[in-house]
């Protein structure tokens, strides 16, 4: 009888020795594939950016993101995302943000405006971001400034095509799935308005600009002439060729602005210097005696959405306004 007790009570022993282990290996086993999971999104989610001045490693998708460019913060509400800080609108009424995007940007904060040195940096600083964006013909000076302080990607420049700065952003932002729909919405657009457009877009389409100091001319390698370039429009002689614009033209050059149809635009500061402009070359005989003015073919439009803003929303909301001059 005692030894089949003692036999019986080895038995029990054993059987709770092995379940002991088992358990011990299977929770060994758990916490290991917890750590490879881990491990798995911690690769998943870091990622590098080739940019303008080298490249840079983010070890996650960025939640607080500072742009520092007015197409850039477009770029950021398009994707989805608020940025905590950007610099201010080239407004020249006093508002922090432009008409159409001032809604998305009501509790942004204000870091300053576009030029390297009126960028704040202890602003920026004291936001704590995890990503800047900024742009290497605006801030190249203070790139390694703004470094020091994250993360930070820069675009070339800001002339000419913004789709090429937009297709970086949401590299950024790691949002290049988002990016490509948003891409895909406008190139669609583009081609279904062209369609629309037919026979309209061998008018030619003459642009000039106004501003205090100077009257420019702009050519394709511009916001507007890209747009208008995509659409297929024709443009005058003078400003057929991939150039940014001719600047400080004077009223001798008045025979270059014309066209079948001219839209101008206006940058006023708010001292009213550059509508007296406007006005003085409007009246001028030489302009009047343009054929487009003669049959009445010049019209004014916003220089935020036509030049300025140069964004991805503005580029939809000037497709807007081609869409009222030509097909409405």
């Amino acid at each position: 009888m005692k030894a089949r007790t003692l036999k019986t009570l080895f038995t029990v022993l054993s059987l709770m020795t092995v379940f002991i282990l088992a358990a011990c290996g299977g929770a060994k086993d758990t916490g290991s594939e917890k750590k490879e999971d881990t491990n798995t999104k911690t690769e998943d989610t870091s990622y590098t950016v080739e940019h303008a001045m080298g490249s840079t490693t983010l070890e996650k998708t960025p939640e607080k993101v500072v742009i520092l460019t007015n197409e850039g913060t477009e770029a950021l509400l398009a994707l989805g995302v608020t940025p905590v800080g950007a610099v201010q609108s080239w407004t020249p009424n006093g508002d922090t943000w432009y008409q159409h995007i001032a809604e998305d940007m009501k509790d942004v904060q204000v870091v300053g405006f576009e030029t390297a040195e009126q960028v704040n940096l202890e602003a920026i600083a004291a936001l704590k971001p995890d990503l800047i964006i900024g742009n290497k013909m605006r801030q190249e000076a203070i790139y390694e400034q703004l470094s020091a302080i994250a993360p930070t990607v820069f675009a070339d420049t800001l002339r000419g095509n913004w789709k090429i700065n937009f297709e970086l952003y949401a590299q950024a932002l790691n949002k290049v799935e988002k990016g490509q729909e948003i891409m895909k919405a406008y190139d669609d657009r583009i081609a279904s308005l062209k369609t629309e457009l037919g026979d309209k877009l061998s008018q030619k389409v003459s642009i000039v600009r106004f501003l205090a100091a100077e009257v420019r001319i702009y050519q394709k390698d511009s916001f507007s002439g890209v747009i208008l370039d995509q659409l297929g429009f024709a443009r005058p002689e003078s400003q057929d060729v991939n150039e940014f614009a001719i600047k400080g033209v004077t009223k001798e050059q008045i025979p270059l602005m014309d066209g079948d149809i001219m839209f101008y635009f206006t940058y006023e500061t708010g001292d009213g210097k550059a509508s007296d402009v406007e006005k003085d070359w409007i009246e001028d005989p030489i302009f009047k005696n343009l054929e487009v003015a003669k049959k009445g073919a010049v019209h004014k439009i916003d220089d935020v959405i036509w030049n300025t803003a140069g964004g991805v929303k503005a580029a939809n909301l000037m497709l807007d306004d081609i869409e009222k001059y030509f097909l409405k």
